[in-house]
């Protein structure tokens, strides 16, 4: 399958400091694969690299060591701008052109001709949730979640083949958040590569096929989304969801069993156990206090545990 970004050995340093120049290392020898027709989740704490590494895909910055290619090309090779759309962290823009005036302005950046220019600019407004209404006003009126829509809608104006989104999801509020991902959903569906880097883990999870977890510049983790949650979930415990039963109530018979763990919920409690063969002595446990088993399932490592652990030394 064809890779669409690819970084060998990417690095980034910065000085910082005014009479004492310091190194600061930014990104250090990155390497990754983003397979065309995807949904890429790129992941990571404040200051690992993320912004770094999308704005050198960009053009905006200068790696201080390794390569980049964007489409095939090098991402010095600006003619590769045309196929791409990239929407910032944060975006700002002319404070007093209107959303419609604002996508004009980006369609003839593209050679769009003025047909083209007000078709496309309905659509995508109406795409990302802008009102009719909101089209006139000028952006300096605009809240940061409308701005947020408006940075995605100018993104798509060319049709591009791969779209770069820093934290898309930033300032938005749970309907804005619906509808932007379901506009990602429909990217992909659509043929066009996503990259994404957000700190929304349960939009990650919802929407990419693959991720890179960035700590310290370095790449942590990488693959499917699906294989890495079940590598670390081999050999993991079950839980067991009991109701009609306090917690307090069988403690002290649960921790005689080797290994296992309660913790209480609104409802009842969740026992977890570290051996299948101790599943006979909880059901018989809950049974003599009148509880009733609700559900039992492997012990998963979530996305939030996979994070956290590598992007924490």
């Amino acid at each position: 399958m064809d890779y669409v970004v690819e970084t060998e050995g990417l690095s980034k340093e910065y000085e910082t400091g005014f009479l004492k120049k310091k190194r600061n290392l930014a990104l250090d020898g990155l390497s990754l694969s983003v397979k065309s027709g995807q949904i890429f989740g790129f992941l990571g704490g404040n200051g690992a690299g993320k912004t770094t590494t999308i704005k050198i895909l960009m053009g905006l910055i200068f790696p201080t060591a390794g390569t980049a290619r964007v489409l095939g090309k090098d991402v010095a090779n600006v003619k590769m701008h045309s196929r791409i759309g990239y929407c910032p962290e944060s975006p700002y823009f002319y404070d007093y052109l209107t959303a419609n005036e604002l996508m004009d302005y980006f369609g003839r950046l593209f050679g769009l001709d003025a047909a083209a220019r007000k078709a496309k600019t309905d659509a995508l407004l109406t795409e990302v949730g802008i009102a009719e209404k909101d089209r006139r006003r000028q952006l300096r009126k605009f809240s940061k979640g409308m701005l947020q829509r408006v940075g995605i809608a100018q993104s798509l104006i060319n049709d591009p083949e791969l779209v770069f989104f820093d934290e898309p999801m930033s300032g938005l509020d749970p309907v804005g958040r619906r509808d932007i991902r379901d506009l990602i959903a429909n990217l992909k569906h659509r043929g066009v590569t996503v990259f994404m880097s957000t700190h929304i883990l349960s939009d990650i999870e919802a929407l990419c096929d693959e991720v890179a977890i960035l700590r310290g510049g370095r790449l942590a983790a990488s693959g499917k989304l699906s294989e890495l949650l079940a590598k670390d979930n081999a050999g993991r415990a079950l839980i067991v969801e009991v109701q009609g039963v306090k917690a307090d109530e069988i403690r002290g018979a649960v921790e005689f069993i080797s290994g296992a763990t309660i913790e209480p919920t609104p409802d009842g409690a969740n026992i977890q156990i570290i051996d299948e063969s101790d599943l006979d002595a909880v059901l018989d446990l809950i049974r003599k206090n009148h509880g009733r088993l609700t559900r039992v399932e492997p012990a998963k490592l979530s996305l939030e545990e996979l994070f956290v652990r590598d992007t924490t030394a």
